[in-house]
């Protein structure tokens, strides 16, 4: 089995300025490039797993979610060499009663399908408290709340910036 970590896209990835889906657009959180090279280098399957509901909502097409997600795949293993295993996305609006949908594991699940992971080794980044809680309802040994703002979370650990992540990632 191997250990993965599972990051947002929206707020961990880029930087959310609401509904993402222009490369223009797409500008990557200070220290995530660093962290997602670490978790690499420690042996951690990489995944996406966001809730899109822009395409849902109309705001945007499922064709251009994917045009972005390849820019941002190309530009990864352009920059380091690699990029995510997998992009697992949501694209129900927030009414859409789905298993997708965070803080629901629907997501989670389909990687355990697709891949052999240990979620007893493995972690879960994100910038709301749904992701947290898809995380804690999946099983994953460890949730991360990236957060600016003095926030209560029921996750393991919150911290103000992402550098602080390649400290806890074992």
């Amino acid at each position: 089995m191997q250990k993965a970590v599972f990051f947002d896209r929206d707020g961990i990835v880029n930087v959310d300025t609401q509904y993402i889906y222009k490369i223009e657009d797409f500008v990557y959180v200070d220290g995530f490039l660093d962290l997602f090279k670490s978790c690499k280098n420690k042996g951690y399957l990489l995944f996406i797993v966001t809730n899109q509901s822009g395409i849902g909502k109309g705001y945007y097409s499922l064709q251009d979610f994917l045009k972005l997600s390849s820019f941002m795949q190309d530009d990864l293993k352009s920059r380091l060499g690699f990029s995510f295993d997998k992009i697992y996305y949501c694209a129900h609006d927030v009414d859409f009663k789905c298993e997708c949908r965070k803080p629901n594991i629907g997501m989670i699940k389909q990687a355990l399908n697709d891949f052999d992971i240990d979620l007893k080794q493995s972690y879960i980044i994100g910038d709301k408290e749904s992701d947290v809680e898809a995380g804690i309802n999946s099983g994953i040994n460890t949730t991360i709340l990236f957060s600016t703002k003095n926030v209560a979370s029921k996750a393991d650990f919150v911290v103000d910036s992402l550098y602080q992540v390649n400290s806890i990632i074992k």
